[in-house]
């Protein structure tokens, strides 16, 4: 009898779960994987062998699949092995890692770094350990889950301001300021990876002193290529010093494997060896992506020829959408949302355009607000200008065929 209970609560278990699912393929939110059967790069070859134009990647500096980043992935393998079966603190650390965060630090112009399995562990793990019931995060709505998740975990009193508005922030500091909160800080993307805005950090920056609040970004989709020298948001809005804490990834412009970082005072980052969970109770880096990391860093800190690259074909092809007619939110980012606004529109125009030989995602409610569905194109410094120009005609094509385009 208790095996007949048992087995009835398991089906019903499962079957609302399918439920779950059917609605989600319902509703158009189902998200199903491509599979693709090469390496990343500006085309890329489907399960199916099709070849397709890429334009969904975070692979901005075209470092993903680029036979140095792998040589110098092979060179770390031969040295220090495929991985260390174990945590940081007991026998997870070695000198490539040590460098990886000494790199890194000079490279942000902090004073320390500590590295994490993925960018979601560093956001995830950097709230809990340094803030509790007696301070105030103040937030960006569109901030990345993993920061909300991060949050969320730490007793922390919560604060929202509305995307990068600047009113509504200082609204929110006064708030946590009359409610006696101890510690204060601001916690922002750099780069918003939905629209392609950029942090108003010069704004941010004065706010936080005029109110005594700390300060941190998330750099993941900044690092490498904004700023004179790649350094960042901070670096191009020049705040690089004035930013307690930065959180970034190894898994889009440097280099496109996985990995994240967080950098900061000595203080902040020593706190987080001891008590940050992601930190604590996850196996190190692998070591091939710290040794290829760093080569990626010595590599763009040398030259400033892929990132010349990136910025030519953002604003070539940002002027080349808008002339086709196409409407898209203003800025200078490698991410350009081109908007259409209604969410089925936006699943046949990817659809569509994947017919055409190019791989790009649309977005729409939930993911992005009502009214508000798009596709999302990403340049690369990998792309050449017979690619954009490709892809141009693909969009000229397809948003006739759907009646997007008039002219």
């Amino acid at each position: 009898m208790t095996r007949t209970r048992k087995t009835m609560s398991d089906q019903a278990f499962y079957s609302a779960l399918q439920a779950k699912l059917d609605t989600l393929q319902t509703e158009g939110l189902f998200k199903p994987e491509r599979v693709l059967a090469s390496r990343q790069g500006a085309e890329v070859v489907a399960a199916d062998g099709r070849t397709l134009i890429n334009m969904c990647a975070n692979n901005y500096l075209g470092l993903s699949g680029d036979p140095e980043t792998q040589k110098a992935a092979e060179a770390a393998l031969e040295k220090y092995g495929y991985g260390l079966s174990s945590v940081r603190f007991i026998c997870g650390t070695q000198t490539v890692h040590k460098e990886l965060e000494q790199k890194l630090s000079e490279f942000l112009g902090t004073e320390d770094t500590i590295l994490y399995a993925a960018a979601f562990d560093a956001n995830g793990g950097v709230f809990e350990p340094l803030f509790d019931e007696n301070d105030a995060i103040i937030s960006d709505a569109l901030n990345h889950a993993s920061i909300i998740d991060g949050i969320r975990l730490c007793k922390a009193a919560r604060y929202r301001y509305a995307n990068n508005d600047m009113a509504d922030l200082e609204k929110q500091l006064i708030a946590a300021t009359e409610a006696g909160k101890r510690h204060k800080i601001i916690v922002t993307d750099g780069a918003f990876s939905m629209d392609g805005t950029i942090a108003q950090l010069d704004r941010i920056v004065e706010l936080a002193e005029k109110y005594g609040a700390l300060t941190m970004i998330d750099e993941s989709h900044a690092s490498g290529f904004m700023g004179k020298t790649g350094r960042g948001t901070h670096e191009h809005f020049n705040v690089m010093g004035k930013i307690d804490i930065i959180t970034g990834t190894l898994g889009k412009a440097l280099g496109g494997a996985m990995g994240g970082f967080t950098s900061g005072r000595k203080e902040v980052i020593e706190t987080l060896r001891q008590k940050s969970r992601p930190y604590l109770f996850s196996n190190s880096l692998a070591p091939m992506i710290a040794g290829a990391s760093l080569a990626v860093l010595d590599r763009i800190s040398k030259s400033t020829e892929l990132r010349d690259r990136l910025h030519e074909n953002t604003a070539y092809f940002r002027k080349e959408i808008e002339r086709i007619g196409f409407t898209i939110k203003p800025g200078t980012h490698p991410v350009v949302p081109v908007m259409l606004f209604d969410a089925p529109v936006a699943q046949k125009f990817a659809a569509r355009m994947f017919e055409l030989g190019v791989l790009l995602s649309g977005f729409f409610y939930p993911v992005v607000p009502m009214g508000q569905a798009r596709v999302r194109v990403q340049l690369s410094a990998a792309h050449t200008r017979e690619q954009l120009d490709t892809v141009l005609k693909a969009f000229e094509q397809a948003g006739r065929e759907l009646g997007l385009i008039k002219n």
